[in-house]
């Protein structure tokens, strides 16, 4: 019985460092200046509010919160430069109110300048640890862009292109672990190439992703479908 109950309390020792080595992984790309998206036509303009993707990672978190508990390890990667500049654009504090949201949720906050940060951040986690992946920003086919519309009207400087997928260590990820990026084509092209390095699915957007949907309490919506 006395080995039994070792066995049992080993058992449930090692559940317990399992369940505090997860980790929810969430990266937020910069929104887009005002005054270059003021000189494109309506259709084409992007970012007129600056939190979609701040907004979006914590209603994100809330419902990590809810479904994993007070004690889950939230993961916030934050593209600053934008934010930086976007807040000196508008006259806000806006890298002030994104940490104070990250203390607000208890998450921890990583400010990222570069993909290549975003790289060495991911693979410092531990092996198997990553669960839950979630990319809000612009995006197209080919990549995740950390900046848009930002420095450059309409164009990008930093990036994570998915021929640089295979920078991340597959094995900080769970092999149950569900990704997902909610900007815009992703599915189309970056998804095979993040299944390619990780063998982990990444569902993304065919099509454009819309986040007017966060005024209503839900996450992006795709204007195409979600696919793997």
């Amino acid at each position: 019985m006395k080995t039994l109950a070792v066995i049992l309390l080993f058992l449930g020792f090692g559940q317990l460092v399992g369940n505090a080595q997860q980790s929810h992984v969430i990266l937020c790309g910069g929104p887009a200046l005002r005054s270059w998206e003021d000189l494109r036509v309506g259709p084409d303009q992007h970012d007129r509010w600056w939190a979609n993707f701040v907004r979006a990672s914590t209603m994100r978190m809330d419902e990590l919160r809810t479904a994993y508990g007070p004690s889950a390890n939230i993961v916030w990667m934050v593209h600053k430069p934008g934010y930086v500049t976007r807040g000196r654009e508008d006259g806000k504090p806006y890298t002030t109110w994104i940490t104070e949201q990250a203390t607000k949720r208890d998450a921890n906050l990583i400010w990222l300048n570069s993909g290549a940060d975003f790289f060495r951040n991911l693979n410092a986690l531990p092996r198997g640890s990553v669960i839950n992946f979630d990319f809000f920003g612009h995006s197209n086919k080919h990549c995740f862009l950390l900046d848009y519309s930002n420095e450059i009207m309409a164009s990008c400087k930093a990036w994570i292109h998915e021929s640089d997928l295979s920078r991340m260590r597959a094995s900080v990820f769970n092999r149950n672990a569900v990704c997902q990026s909610w900007g815009c084509h992703t599915g189309e092209s970056m998804s095979a190439f993040w299944h390619r390095a990780t063998g982990i699915t990444l569902i993304g957007a065919k099509g454009k992703t819309d986040y007017t949907a966060l005024s209503s309490g839900r996450l992006p919506t795709v204007n195409g479908s979600w696919i793997r």
